[in-house]
């Protein structure tokens, strides 16, 4: 049997697509280049919206389970090296400590999930296992993407293996997930823009099992997740979830030059090895458009942003599970044409935001670290003003890159054809999270009972939430999705206090949790309301 959707590229968001495409009983096939999965130091977090996503499809603990253990320290630094004082602490709780404030709030003003620390080489073998487990899902590595022709019915994928070999795969969708370079993008003539090749640096790798143990704990900097040295090499380094493994990156022309520079931010001596080193270049870049017909790109193909705010993964893996549900529900055919459409109307002005985010917080680090020079590093009165200063800076600067917390959960489809829009909405802001139920958002997390969250009752279907004392007698919604086929449950909440949180009697949800609607009593235009949130659009009468 052919597939239905044809994916190429087994990062972290191929592998997510691949994943939530198979549970749905979604024929999927899923190429790569590489032999196996990279032990490169790419991403190194998932943040608090991702993990609630994981959550819905039951690997929330699986991740953390393979991810940093959760009593670490997240806390951040600004150094000369690890014997000395820290000039700068970001305070950051651990997992634990997140999941303890979490499990106490009683509004909507946190994620029902906190972040987790975890490597890429770890990440991406553990949703590999996930997918080829699925019946409907079959992953290839050593598949090497050549070229690609669709027509008005079915996309055609020729692949090169490890021996030369050429194939071809037929499928009715293909959706690039294959990176900056995406060769499916450049087939496509499709453009990024905006600021590429900011600055080179390398990016080394290190085992060096001795180093999270003799971290100093007193006067020292103690335990962490990120070091950045205050040096003008933009030097930084990052523990990774094993805490026996240490990422660097530093402006510096070889891999010998970085060895040296992680002698120097160490500061004291270790036994370690290096075990890859390669450059890399920060860009800021957008692509021009996500679709072409029936061919899709997702994740670092349309959409490159600094490490700074942790938004490049995180934002992929955002695209993969928006256009899984919308990529199923047309395929099984109870979904209109503009809900793939909503495809690139959604997630372009979320990777817009986000580029625009990730610039935000390097420009706020860039500032610092322009005001540091070797002086730093002296013990003398001049070096003594030079960080005095930079620190004046940085103590504003360096944090923004660690308040996203808008930009993770905040984001609201704005415009969408599959939204019920409302004119004007709230002010949607990077650093801070405004909970609200306004139509285009995610459903805020709350406690509904013992512990249970609301996001826990509500199925990969549609979902009307009815909620407060007084449940509304509501039949059109209903009526409506089952005479179309469409998935579609009711829920009902018996609660004033969530209702009054949520600020509404109904919420119409779509299977992605954003809310298509929302109102105090069933509306009379329910037929319409539905024809916009599965892909029908508005009546043109």
């Amino acid at each position: 049997m052919n597939p239905s959707v044809i994916i190429v590229g087994a990062g972290p968001v191929g592998l997510t697509l691949a994943i939530n495409l198979g549970r749905q009983g979604i024929q999927t096939l899923l190429l790569e280049r590489n032999p196996k999965p990279q032990f490169l130091p790419k991403m190194e977090r998932c943040n608090a919206r991702s993990m609630e996503m994981f959550r819905r499809i039951g690997l929330s603990e699986p991740i953390r389970k393979a991810g940093l253990r959760s009593d670490c320290s997240m806390d951040v630094f600004i150094v000369e090296d690890l014997t000395k004082p820290p000039l700068l602490v970001e305070r950051h709780p651990s997992i634990d400590q997140f999941k303890a404030k979490i499990s106490t709030c009683t509004d909507l003003s946190m994620a029902l999930e906190p972040y987790q620390l975890i490597s890429q080489y770890t990440l991406e073998p553990l949703l590999k296992e996930v997918a080829e487990s699925l019946d409907c899902v079959d992953v290839k590595f050593g598949h090497e993407f050549v070229k690609f022709v669709q027509n008005d019915d079915q996309v055609t994928v020729t692949t090169r293996d490890s021996n030369g070999v050429l194939a071809d795969f037929e499928g009715a969708y293909l959706v690039g997930c294959d990176g900056g370079s995406s060769p499916i993008r450049k087939q496509l003539g499709i453009k990024l823009r905006g600021e590429g090749r900011i600055i080179k640096l390398q990016q080394a790798l290190f085992y060096c099992e001795e180093l999270f143990d003799k971290l100093p704990i007193g006067d020292g900097p103690g335990q962490g997740r990120h070091y950045h040295r205050a040096d003008t090499e933009h030097t930084f380094l990052i523990m990774q979830d094993s805490t026996k493994h240490w990422s660097l990156h530093a402006v510096a022309p070889d891999a010998e030059s970085m060895k040296k520079k992680f002698e120097e931010v160490v500061g004291f001596p270790v036994k370690y090895e290096m075990i890859s080193c390669a450059p890399w270049h920060q860009n800021l870049l957008l692509a021009d458009k996500y679709r072409d017909r029936r061919v899709f790109l997702a994740g670092d193909s349309v959409h490159l942003v600094i490490p700074t705010g942790g938004l490049g993964m995180n934002t992929g893996v955002g695209d993969a599970f928006d256009l899984a549900w919308k990529l199923a529900g047309t395929i099984k055919g109870w979904a209109g044409p503009e809900l793939l459409d909503s495809y690139e109307v959604e997630r372009r002005q979320v990777g817009e935001r986000n580029v625009g985010a990730s610039r935000y917080a390097n420009i706020g680090r860039h500032k610092w670290r322009a005001m540091s020079s070797p002086e730093i590093f002296d013990d003398s009165e001049s070096g003594k003003a030079v960080k005095k200063a930079l620190l004046e800076v940085a103590d504003s600067e360096q944090r923004k890159g660690n308040r996203m917390i808008g930009a993770e959960l905040g984001y609201r489809y704005i415009d969408s054809p599959c939204i019920d829009n409302i004119p004007g909405g709230p002010e949607q802001r990077v650093g801070e999270y405004n909970p609200t139920t306004w139509p285009g958002v995610r459903l805020p997390h709350c406690w509904v009972k013992d512990s249970q969250p609301i996001q826990d009752l509500i199925p990969e279907t549609y979902v009307l939430l009815k909620l407060g004392s007084d449940l509304l007698e509501t039949k059109l919604f209903r009526e409506i999705f089952e005479a179309r086929g469409i998935p579609f449950t009711e829920i009902d909440i018996s609660s004033d206090r969530i209702r009054d949180l949520y600020e509404c009697n109904l919420i119409l949800l779509r299977p992605d949790m954003h809310i298509a609607w929302r109102g105090t009593y069933e509306p009379t235009n329910a037929l319409e309301i539905t024809q916009v949130a599965t892909g029908f659009g508005r009546s043109k009468s």
